[in-house]
């Protein structure tokens, strides 16, 4: 077990109690391992009352920060102290910078003066987190000196707590400092707008993009905290690679991003959960699909892709291009396999359409209808069998059930093809991925092998029409598909991992880069697509061959797929991961 040097580490990010994407799944999962390295172990993030009415819980303030929480309140700052209501309950100062709001250009002129930070042309949405984390760069500076003997890490996150960390540069303070970026702006932005980023990286300005971009206050902020600090890292070498060239420093320590692999269904408990979570999926299929037509639910392979909406970022363009080649692969050897396709992509709705809720209606009377006649025919069929008085022509069904449920299966029954979308959006015909999936022929023709089905909403349990969580929903597919371009990790391969879900990632991921040496050759469980220095079309072939190769899979090659991955999201346990934190944090205190 690796020894941590630091007395005191104070772990800074805009998402501590404020969810706004993944490093708060980071900072949540990682927590009860740095408590376990660290008593003096503290999170420091911003005060919304909405956010911390639900996830802080006030206790009394320590002594040694008593004076500096009234003195900061004299100038307009208030802090907030208590535990983060997630398993290992790390202490937590959320700090109310609104009072002091009024100060944000006297800041960014210092910015500017100190670190030719180009924030002239920011908007609110950079100035909040600026003012925010000036003001934590004033209780850390505080911090400093009343614990003047010890050893203090002030570790830093992304751009938004980064002028906390300059503060402490500005000033000269003892603190120590740590900065991880977990995706550039820069990077980010040229890759979400169609740039070919890995091939023309080093062969651009960074700041004639930035400007170009409208992104120069972001920019020049993670340049100067990624060459100030102390000790750089990021989550994975591919976001490394790009810092070098965008940021000009390539990172010390590598701090991988982990899971608590102890909250996670064990492999028996993932089996149960998939046949239950996989019977609630069929049952939708059934009123999204049957009314027109009908297939082998039986011999039906269900894929996921869940991510935010980034068309090219994530790899949607490829994808529907590759389930493109598998429809017309499956058709042209006429096999009895279908493949259901969910994206579960979060978009702006205007309600379920009309003639899938119709559809659920009509369903769940027929259902209900055999429901409440199942103890009388089952009943029957008993008694039929045990005196033997059955002949072929006899049926186990009263006539008038009958003549009901075919009145109703009538009602239930509709002409044409069922929607690849399962709300109203926004601009329906021309929004990107819908467009993408039909340029490909993908519009749930009964000849269609590949369904696809866009469901734009956040699986949140009680969406009102798988009501499923994401992790059940996960659980009850088969294939998971993230073949993203800009991913400097990438979470959710490794939780379906985790779910015993099997899994596709890229080559372009920093988790797929992590994992790709470590893979089986067998039914390896998560595959890696390369993207890195291949053609687009040999890309988009690639996927296709894979998707195929899977959907080909017997029921035994799926199950060992399954056990295979969730061995392999053993070795991303948070156990393991934590002592890159550790290794970055000892090496800030030998500077």
């Amino acid at each position: 077990m690796i020894k941590p040097a630091a007395d005191y580490v104070f772990e800074v990010s805009w998402e501590v109690c404020n969810k706004a994407g993944g490093i708060n799944t980071v900072l949540k999962t990682k927590a009860p391992y740095m408590v376990e390295y660290y008593p003096n172990y503290f999170l420091i993030g911003p005060y919304f009352k909405e956010n911390a009415d639900v996830e802080l819980r006030k206790e009394a303030v320590p002594e040694f920060l008593k004076l500096i929480f009234l003195e900061l309140e004299s100038q307009g700052i208030i802090c907030h102290y208590g535990r983060w209501e997630i398993r290992g309950e790390p202490r937590a100062i959320l700090v109310d910078f609104q009072g002091f709001f009024a100060q944000k250009d006297y800041v960014k002129t210092k910015l500017w003066d100190g670190f030719k930070v180009d924030s002239l042309f920011g908007s609110y949405d950079f100035d909040e987190p600026v003012v925010w984390s000036w003001c934590v760069g004033m209780l850390l500076e505080k911090i400093s000196s009343a614990l003047s003997q010890m050893k203090i890490i002030g570790h830093f996150h992304e751009w938004l707590s980064g002028t906390a960390l300059l503060y402490q540069k500005l000033n000269n303070t003892s603190v120590r400092t740590v900065f991880t970026t977990h995706a550039t702006m820069l990077g980010r932005t040229l890759a979400g707008n169609g740039f070919d980023l890995y091939n023309q990286l080093g062969k651009f300005d960074p700041m004639q993009k930035a400007k170009e971009f409208n992104i120069l206050p972001k920019h020049t902020m993670e340049v100067a905290c990624a060459q100030r600090t102390d000790i750089f890292t990021t989550v994975s070498e591919i976001t490394s690679l790009e810092a070098e060239k965008l940021l000009g420093r390539r990172a010390e320590v590598l701090v991988l991003n982990g899971i608590d692999v102890e909250k996670f269904p064990t492999i028996e408990e993932t089996s149960i959960k998939h046949v239950t979570c996989k019977g609630i999926i069929k049952e939708f299929l059934t009123y999204h699909f049957f009314p027109y037509y009908t297939f082998d639910l039986k011999d039906t392979i269900i894929f996921f892709f869940a991510s935010r909406y980034e068309f090219a970022n994530k790899g949607m363009d490829i994808l529907a291009k590759a389930l493109g080649l598998l429809n017309e692969r499956l058709k042209k050897e006429k096999s009895k396999r279908t493949v259901a396709v969910f994206f579960w992509v979060p978009m702006k709705t205007y309600g379920v359409k009309v003639e899938l809720l119709e559809n659920k209606n009509y369903y769940k009377h027929i259902r209900s209808l055999v429901d409440t006649k199942s103890n009388h025919i089952l009943q029957q069929i008993v008694t039929d069998f045990i005196s033997r008085n059955l002949s072929a022509d006899e049926s186990f069904f009263e006539k008038d059930f009958m003549r009901e449920l075919r009145t109703n299966i009538l009602s239930f029954q509709r002409s044409g093809n069922p929607s690849i979308l399962t709300h109203n959006i926004e601009n329906e015909d021309n929004d990107p991925l819908v467009k993408g999936l039909l340029c490909e022929g993908l519009d749930n023709k009964q000849d269609d092998n590949v369904k696809v089905l866009v469901y734009p909403v956040y699986l949140n349990g009680n969406d009102g029409l798988l009501n499923l969580s994401s992790y059940d929903a996960m659980a009850g597919c088969h294939l998971g598909l993230f073949p993203s371009y800009y991913e400097p990790w990438g979470y959710t391969p490794l939780e379906a991992a985790a779910m015993g879900i099997a899994s596709l990632t890229s080559d372009l991921a920093g988790f797929g880069r992590f994992i790709e040496n470590k893979l089986l050759k067998e039914h390896a469980g998560i595959y890696i697509l390369k993207r890195f220095g291949r053609t687009y079309e040999q890309q988009v072939n690639d996927l296709a061959d894979t998707l195929y190769r899977y959907t080909m899979f017997d029921h035994a090659e799926r199950v060992q797929n399954k056990i295979n991955a969730k061995y392999l999201s053993n070795l991303a346990d948070w156990k393991h991961f934590v002592k890159f934190y550790i290794v970055a944090h000892n090496r800030a205190l030998e500077k």
